[in-house]
């Protein structure tokens, strides 16, 4: 709907500021605004950071990050680039060669109403429809994106990343073909993990969480409590009740009921907050709408089929590494391929994780990333090849191409194995050199790309 070009920065900024030597390009930044779909199915109003590399005469893939817990309504990419908040991973990214796509979500930035916390749902749908805005911002500003699509996230963000990557590879696998994806130390297990570390009596410094996720699932579901009271004791439920009508932001929220927790209970241990009825309910009733919420919003139990990897750190104080553990064995008991749990620093707290999170996850990126050669006055059209058979394990048959143009195959890695000029119509390409796997077939010819995935399995 609309755009705001926000600032700019040189990739000798860019460089100084990170401290990393392989910065390719300056870099533009935007505030963007879009329309999307609200809790109750009705239009909304959503923001976003967009970040490009200034350099239009290159073809960029495409990056989604989905950002952390945000303290605040404006504590988004969109608005706190600018105080060197979370946005400025968006810098990074695009420095590094990505258009970088980075949703504020529903309910934050300029969007009103209650932003519904770790909601699958939403926090795939904003960024589904933050892509298919994309364009239209292109075309304002001369950029070029290809069809090569990267997925990644950071805490709430990395819960956010996994919606979306299940959401685009089950649902609009017509639409978008993900190249690769981390999550980073994300909640994913919202039923069983996070469920677990609330009713443990645990201590645990970020109390704020909890009623944050059951005034989210209330917005969504309407069917959790009549009233905060139902759910909380007092004085928690008077505070609580602030937050919910906005006149507390989360970080105060979350400090106000430290503070409570210690005078009352001796130590910040949230399941003291709650009404002992709820909790013996909640732990006695799978089907209690709580735990149905709850499940509604766990993010694991699929198998991807791009590259995946998840990141964590095994000393994380607010986020379990089990939710990283968990996510990997499930994804690979249903058939994940190429998918890898890392614990990237033994020692680091949910804070002192995010840069070798993100360090792993620039590195598996950039084995990935494809840049191109702008050649045409608008972007080249993308159209599919008629591949037969697919999945191919001798022979592969492509049918009513364009004369004169460029046959080329890659694999995963982004590297080219295969090239060749094609003059007639029909062509048969031998495969049976090739490795079992998932392999990119383009043709080019005179501005337009057409482009399908080849399956090759023997």
């Amino acid at each position: 709907m609309s755009s705001t070009l926000l600032g700019s920065r040189t990739k000798a900024q860019l460089t100084t500021q990170f401290g990393i030597p392989f910065i390719q390009f300056d870099v533009n930044f935007y505030r963007v605004s879009y329309t999307t779909t609200g809790l109750q199915g009705q239009p909304d109003t959503v923001s976003g950071l967009i970040v490009v590399p200034n350099d239009n005469s290159q073809v960029f893939p495409r990056l989604v990050y989905q950002h952390g817990t945000s303290g605040s309504k404006l504590d988004v990419p969109s608005f706190n680039i600018l105080t060197n908040g979370e946005g400025i991973i968006g810098l990074l990214f695009a420095g590094l060669g990505f258009t970088t796509l980075m949703p504020d979500y529903l309910g934050l930035g300029i969007s009103d109403g209650v932003h519904p916390y770790v909601h699958a749902e939403t926090e795939a749908s904003v960024a589904v429809d933050m892509l298919a805005a994309l364009p239209a911002f292109n075309s304002q500003y001369g950029v070029h994106t290809n069809e090569q699509l990267f997925i990644t996230g950071y805490s709430q963000g990395g819960h956010a990343a996994m919606a979306l990557h299940r959401e685009v590879e089950t649902n609009l696998s017509a639409n978008y073909t993900v190249t690769a994806a981390a999550h980073l130390s994300g909640p994913y297990s919202i039923s069983g993990v996070m469920r677990d570390l609330i009713l443990s009596d645990s201590v645990y410094y970020y109390p704020a969480y909890l009623p944050n996720t059951i005034v989210s699932y209330q917005a969504a579901y309407g069917n959790l409590y009549t009233q905060l009271s139902d759910v909380f004791l007092e004085p928690y439920a008077t505070k609580i009740g602030q937050f919910s009508d906005c006149s507390l932001t989360l970080n105060q929220l979350n400090s106000q009921l430290i503070s409570l927790l210690i005078a009352n209970e001796g130590a910040c241990r949230p399941f003291r907050m709650l009404q002992p009825a709820v909790v013996q309910d909640v732990t006695t009733d799978p089907d209690h709408p709580f735990n149905v919420a709850l499940r509604a919003n766990d993010v694991y139990a699929w198998a991807p089929e791009a590259p995946t990897r998840i990141f964590y750190c095994m000393a994380d104080d607010q986020v379990p590494f089990r939710n990283s553990l968990l996510a990997r064995d499930s994804m690979l008991a249903r058939g994940a391929v190429d998918l890898v749990a890392t614990d990237v620093d033994s020692t680091a707290d949910h804070g002192g994780c995010v840069t070798p999170a993100l360090t792993n996850t620039a590195f598996f990126f950039l084995g990935y990333r494809q840049i191109d050669v702008f050649t045409g006055t608008r972007t080249p059209a993308l159209l599919a090849l008629e591949i037969q058979p697919n999945p191919a394990s001798e022979l592969v048959f492509l049918k009513n191409l364009p004369a004169d143009g460029q046959l080329q195959l890659f694999d995963l890695n982004g590297r080219q194995r295969y090239a060749r000029s094609v003059s007639e119509g029909d062509f048969r390409l031998d495969v049976s050199a090739l490795e079992n796997g998932l392999y990119f077939l383009r043709y080019l010819r005179a501005g337009e790309i057409r482009q399908s995935r080849l399956v090759i399995q023997r």
